[in-house]
């Protein structure tokens, strides 16, 4: 097997690793932008509840309700910075999926050039040999040639 060839196994087995690091970039790029979305809904569901409170309180309310409002509105605040937290253990995964996925890359664009320049130096040499071929072939012919013209006379 040339090569070339060889090395093209080589690339192919480095871009499906490269595709599959991609992919799973992408798996969790869509986990933050679904975590971001989650984050999002829990901040307006809090002002939500706190607009509707204030109205409410603004009625008067007594102890319990203030005391139960209160614990929700903690509950919520727990709850968006369990999700924040997340979010940057997420962000910090994402860079290292990337990190990975960039070096993936990097090395089947490497190999790649490695591939091209090894399949030009063989083609090279094949259009050399095949000249070779030719004019060997061209000098078996005129030195036929050569002889059987002297031997007609």
């Amino acid at each position: 097997m040339k090569k070339s060839k060889r090395i093209k196994l080589i690339v192919d087995i480095k871009a499906t690793q490269e595709k599959n690091a991609l992919e799973v970039l992408g798996s969790v790029q869509k986990k933050r932008f679904d975590l971001l979305a989650q984050i999002e809904s829990l901040r307006i569901y809090r002002k939500e509840y706190q607009d509707r409170f204030d109205l409410l309180a603004a009625k008067g309310v007594n102890v319990s309700q203030l005391l139960e409002f209160r614990s929700f509105i903690d509950k919520l605040d727990m709850a968006i910075i369990g999700q924040e937290q997340l979010l940057s253990s997420i962000e910090a995964e994402i860079k290292i999926k990337r990190k990975i996925w960039e070096e993936l890359h990097h090395k089947t664009e490497s190999l790649q050039k490695v591939c091209d320049s090894s399949l030009k130096v063989e083609m090279k040499l094949e259009a050399k040999l095949e000249q070779l071929e030719q004019d060997e072939r061209a000098s078996r012919i005129g030195r036929n040639n050569a002889s059987g013209t002297g031997n007609a006379t």
